[in-house]
C-alpha cells in the first residue's frame, strides 16, 4: 500500500519492548508496523542506527499566552518542546492575562493555541478561591483537569486556595470526573520563613532553600491527600522534589486513592549545591534540593515511584531574573527543550530498558489524562506521534540551540549522551536537525477522553 510517510530501519521502543521495525503512516495515524514493510511513499526517513520513541506528553508548561508573550506563546513555546521531541502539551492556567478561570477565557486560549501551536495540546483550568462556580463549565469546554496553588503563585492574579476553597474546588472537580493537580507548597511555612529571613536582611541562595524546606512540600501534601480522601477528588501532584512526598502519595495510593505524581528533570539532573554555582536561573519553587534528595528521587524514578516526568517549564524575561533579591527574582526554570533528553540520560545511566523512558514521557501521562485511544504509545491505529532519537550522538546545550524565547536556560553547557534527530506530530514532521522546525506544522487542540 502507498503510505504518506514510511520510517525505515529505527529500533521502535513498543510498550514492552525495543524492536527493529519499519513504521506506515497514512493520514496522522500508525497503520503498519513490521521488519520490512513493502510499499511505497511519498516520504520516507531512513531511521538506521537510531531510536524511534513515542513522542513526549508534557503534562506540565507555562506559555503565558494571551497576554505575556514577551515571556513564551504558543508559537516559540511549542516549537521549543518539538525540538526536544515532545508531541503533546499541556498548558498552565497561571500565567495568561486573564488567567484561565472562566470558560470565555478558556475558550480564548484554545482559539490562540489552535493558530499558533506547532504541535497538539491540551489545557488546564485554574481552581482559584473566585472561580468554584466556574469549575464546571470549564469542565464540559475541555480542560484536561484543574491546577490549584496551596501556596503563593507568584502571580497576584491568581490566588492560592485557602482550606475550604480547597475543600469546595475538590468536591466539585470530583462530580465533573476530572483531576486536580496542586503546587505543594505550605502557605503558612514558606509566608512565615520568607518574612523572617528578609527582616534579618538573608537573601542568598542558601536562605532561599531553607525558607522552603522539605516539610513545607511534605505537610501540603499529607493535607492535600486527607482532603482528597474526604472529598474523593482524584488528584495529580505536580513537580514533587522530595523523598518524603513521594512516600506519602504512594502510601495513599495503596490506600486506594486516586494519585498521580511528577517530578522534573531539574529535580533529578540537579541540586542545590548547582545551584549555589550557577545562580539565579536555577531558582524554582520548590527549590532544588540537597544531592541526597536528588539521588533518592532518581532511586525512586528507577523503582516506578514517580508516575511521569514533566518540564514544568515556566519562563520569564532576563530582567524578572536578575533583581536585588533572590525572593523577588521569577521562581521558574527555562527548560522544556531536554525532558526526554533527561529521562534518557537517567536510563543509560542506569542501564534501564528505554521502554522505562516511554512510561514516564508518554504512555503514563496518556494513561493519566485519558488519551490511551489515540496516544502514548507505538501501536497500530495510534497518532503518529514519534521522537527519533541519536542514542550515542552528545549534544552540548548552546544558546544558539534554545528555541525558546528568552535564550537563557538551567542547562546551557550540559552535555546530553543522546540528540534529536526528528519530531513527526501525527504523521507531519514538525523539528529535524537539518532543518529546524516546519513552520507549517499546526498542532490540534486535544480534550481528556477524546
Amino acid at each position: 500500500m502507498p503510505y504518506d510517510l514510511l520510517i525505515r530501519n529505527g529500533n521502535v521502543v513498543l510498550s514492552n519492548e525495543v524492536k527493529r521495525l519499519d513504521i506506515g503512516i497514512n493520514s496522522g495515524k500508525i497503520t503498519a508496523l513490521g521488519q520490512v514493510l513493502d510499499g511505497e511513499a511519498k516520504q520516507v526517513v531512513n531511521a538506521e542506527g537510531m531510536t524511534v520513541f513515542p513522542g513526549m506528553i508534557d503534562v506540565h508548561v507555562h506559555f503565558d499566552e494571551p497576554g505575556r508573550e514577551n515571556w513564551e506563546g504558543f508559537e516559540t513555546g511549542s516549537a521549543m518542546l518539538a525540538a526536544g521531541g515532545c508531541t503533546t502539551f499541556f498548558d498552565m492556567p497561571l500565567n495568561g492575562i486573564p488567567s484561565t478561570v472562566t470558560k470565555e477565557a478558556f475558550v480564548d486560549k484554545v482559539a490562540v493555541g489552535e493558530a499558533k501551536s506547532h504541535i497538539d495540546f491540551g489545557l488546564w483550568g485554574g481552581l482559584v478561591p473566585e472561580n468554584l462556580n466556574d469549575l464546571a463549565d470549564l469542565a464540559d469546554a475541555g480542560a484536561i483537569g484543574f491546577k490549584a496553588f496551596l501556596s503563593p503563585s507568584g502571580n497576584p492574579y491568581f490566588h492560592s486556595v485557602d482550606d475550604e476553597s480547597l475543600l469546595e474546588g475538590m468536591k466539585r472537580i470530583a462530580k465533573t470526573g476530572s483531576v486536580l493537580a496542586l503546587h505543594s507548597e505550605s502557605a503558612p511555612l514558606v509566608t512565615f520563613l520568607q518574612k523572617e529571613k528578609e527582616a534579618k536582611g538573608l537573601t542568598g541562595y542558601d536562605d532561599y532553600a531553607e525558607s522552603r524546606p522539605v516539610q513545607a512540600e511534605t505537610e501540603a501534601v499529607s493535607r492535600a491527600l486527607t482532603f482528597a480522601e474526604v472529598t474523593g477528588c482524584p488528584l495529580h501532584f505536580v513537580h514533587i522534589s522530595t523523598i518524603e512526598a513521594v512516600t506519602l502519595i504512594q502510601a495513599a495510593k495503596k490506600r486506594g486513592q486516586d494519585v498521580t505524581l511528577e517530578t522534573c528533570p531539574h529535580y533529578l539532573l540537579y541540586s542545590h549545591e548547582d545551584f549555589r554555582k550557577i545562580g539565579v536561573v536555577g531558582k524554582c519553587a520548590p527549590p532544588l534540593r540537597s544531592e541526597t534528595e536528588r539521588r533518592g528521587l532518581v532511586d525512586l524514578l528507577i523503582q516506578g515511584q514517580i508516575d511521569m516526568v514533566s518540564s514544568d517549564h515556566s519562563p520569564c524575561e532576563w530582567k524578572d531574573k536578575q533583581t536585588d533579591s533572590i525572593f523577588t527574582a521569577w521562581g521558574g526554570i527555562s527548560g522544556g527543550q531536554f525532558s526526554l533528553l533527561s529521562a534518557i540520560e537517567i536510563a543509560l545511566a542506569q542501564d534501564l530498558p528505554l521502554t522505562k523512558v516511554a512510561d514516564w514521557t508518554a504512555k503514563q501521562p496518556a494513561e493519566r489524562f485519558q488519551l490511551t485511544a489515540q496516544k502514548g504509545e507505538i501501536r497500530k491505529g495510534a497518532d503518529a506521534d514519534l521522537a527519533v532519537v541519536a542514542l550515542d550522538k552528545p549534544e552540548q546545550v548552546t544558546t544558539d540551540k534554545l528555541y525558546q524565547k528568552n535564550k537563557f536556560s538551567l542547562y546551557e553547557g550540559h552535555v546530553f549522551p543522546s540528540s534529536i534527530q526528528m519530531t513527526i506530530n501525527r504523521g507531519t514532521v514538525v523539528y529535524s536537525n537539518t532543518d529546524g522546525i516546519n513552520g507549517a506544522a499546526s498542532g490540534k487542540w486535544i480534550r481528556p477522553g477524546k
